[in-house]
């Protein structure tokens, strides 16, 4: 009788492990931060903290859930089954707001609306008129985090309403419904999945927030992890909370992918995406207004007012500090995407060799990443980085009489890891979908020519994955400019970013000073639309 074995995994499957289990051990080590519990700290959290971080937490992913969709569904709606004047120009404008960071949208509303702003003051001043709601308020975050993250749900629900939404009005009207009723009926649901799933992008993305809820001093889990670790000086403290977060995290991904995984895809002629409704002028024109009025409170004057405040400060403020934040920026970006993309197309590569149900999954883990708010990471990495750190210290001194107080800690090293582990997933999509658009009959004519597995990536599909690598590389470079928490808090001394910069002008209250270094991430943020408008320009008719 045989003994039976494992099959033995491949090197690609390997490859595959070792990447999920780097993505994973963020979250292993959070979560292992309970076993060292800071009584006192903890204490404190659950009495003082944790009741408040909840609650708001909660109204957060209730109000800017809601705001997201309704603008992100109206707007999809308007722009891919109506006739307006604009139209065009709406259906890829209106994704201009993704090149905003949302820490920026934060401080130009707080810096127009607040009290002592130019609005309030022109109002009292001109007109008597006080007592409007204050914009450092709950109100105020839900409203500027549904204003930046509402092109999440806009540009997937676009898609559906593209594809679906003519056959499927059409449907509903030859049962005898209106078009009002077919859009809440027939039109509306066939599309939920995919609502659903540009819905639990943009909640993923308010938990990770950082800059906003710390420019309006609205207490969520990023900002108190934040605050656990560099006020009370506390890592397991900031870690037990990452942990907590991380729960509310894996809630919206479980979501997520049930969303997906009812997604089901059919071919539609272009004949069918392309019969629009003919609105009448007087709703075309509120078409137009209501389309309109979104992109310029979402992007138009937040930019010209940074604009404005750039032009008074940039005599003064633009010195030699100003181009080492953009070097410092820029490498930062540029080492980081060359990570992502490398990783990435390891992976999506790996999983072209050895596809299967296991392979998938593994896949799946490795880039969940995107799921992880920066400040987890941070300190997920951080914490097993220093131990390691302690542990060769000690050898050193041990072994040959080293003095110095850090090795591993004063490097790039946990800001890069932490960057490759939440930006994979910005690269794995492109370079993953491009793969599968070559068709298995490359590999085999290849593989008959005598070409091996290294071979065949390098001479063949690289030169095939060419705008595949570029939309990774540009998406991962965009991301990591805009990114702060996690420069924020593993950056070497000395290290600041413009991101950086944006937090401690911000801070301050220093809104004019804040503009120089938002406006220049917002134009490296312009990158990721134009490619976006570049590969749907020959899908909209």
């Amino acid at each position: 009788m045989g003994v039976f074995a494992w099959p033995r995994p491949s090197g690609w499957m390997l490859l595959a492990l070792a990447v999920a289990a780097l993505v994973l051990a963020p979250v292993v080590v959070t979560f292992s931060s309970f076993a060292r519990v800071e009584g006192d700290i903890l204490a404190h959290l659950i009495e003082f903290s944790l009741p408040e971080l909840v609650a708001n937490t909660l109204w957060l992913v209730f109000g800017v859930g809601l705001g997201v969709s309704v603008l992100g569904v109206s707007l999809a709606w308007l722009t891919a089954m109506c006739e307006f004047p604009g139209r065009r120009l709406f259906g890829w404008a209106l994704l201009l707001p993704l090149a905003l960071p949302a820490y920026v949208t934060a401080f130009v509303a707080i810096g127009l609306l607040d009290f002592t702003g130019p609005l309030q003051t022109w109002l009292r001043e001109s007109w008597g008129i006080t007592g409007l709601p204050e914009i450092r308020s709950r109100g105020g975050v839900i409203l500027v985090m549904s204003l930046a993250l509402y092109p999440y749900v806009y540009l997937i629900a676009k898609n559906a309403f593209a594809t679906q939404g003519a056959i499927a009005l059409e449907a509903a009207q030859s049962l005898g419904l209106s078009r009002t009723q077919g859009f809440f009926r027939v039109a509306l649901p066939m599309a939920r999945p995919w609502i659903a799933a540009g819905l639990m992008l943009a909640l993923m993305e308010t938990l990770a927030d950082f800059g906003t809820m710390a420019i309006f001093n609205y207490d969520t889990f990023t900002t108190a992890i934040y605050k656990a670790w560099y006020s009370l000086f506390s890592l397991a403290a900031a870690a037990q909370l990452a942990s907590i977060l991380i729960l509310f995290v894996l809630i919206a991904v479980v979501f997520e992918q049930r969303s997906r995984s009812r997604m089901r895809y059919g071919a539609v002629g272009r004949s069918a995406a392309q019969r629009r409704i003919q609105l009448s002028p007087a709703l075309g024109g509120l078409a137009f207004v209501y389309a309109g009025t979104v992109l310029a409170v979402a992007f138009l004057i937040p930019v010209t007012q940074l604009a404005l405040w750039t032009r008074e400060v940039i005599a003064i403020d633009l010195d030699a500090r100003y181009w080492t934040f953009a070097w410092h920026s820029v490498l930062l970006a540029g080492l980081g995407a060359l990570m992502v993309v490398a990783v990435a197309l390891l992976l999506a590569y790996a999983g072209r060799q050895r596809p299967g149900t296991a392979m998938m999954w593994t896949q799946r883990l490795a880039t969940i990443g995107y799921a992880f708010p920066g400040a987890v990471l941070a300190v997920g990495l951080f914490i097993p980085v220093a131990a390691l750190d302690n542990w060769l210290i000690d050898a050193g001194r041990a072994w040959f009489g080293f003095e110095g107080t850090e090795i591993l800690k004063g490097t790039l090293l946990v800001m890069l890891l932490a960057y490759l582990v939440r930006f994979l997933a910005v690269g794995f999509g492109p370079i993953d979908s491009g793969l599968h658009r070559i068709t298995r009959n490359v590999d085999e004519a290849a593989k008959n020519l005598g070409t091996g597995a290294a071979g065949l990536l390098g001479r063949v599909h690289l030169p095939l994955l060419r705008a595949s690598l570029l939309t990774a590389a540009a998406f991962a470079f965009v991301d990591i400019m805009k990114e702060m928490p996690i420069t924020l808090m593993t950056r070497p001394f000395g290290w600041d970013t413009l991101a950086v910069r944006v937090f401690e002008m911000t801070s301050e209250g220093e809104w004019e000073r804040a503009a120089l270094p938002s406006l220049a991430i917002v134009i490296a943020g312009i990158i990721p639309i134009i490619l976006l408008t570049w590969r749907g320009a020959h899908s909209d008719g």
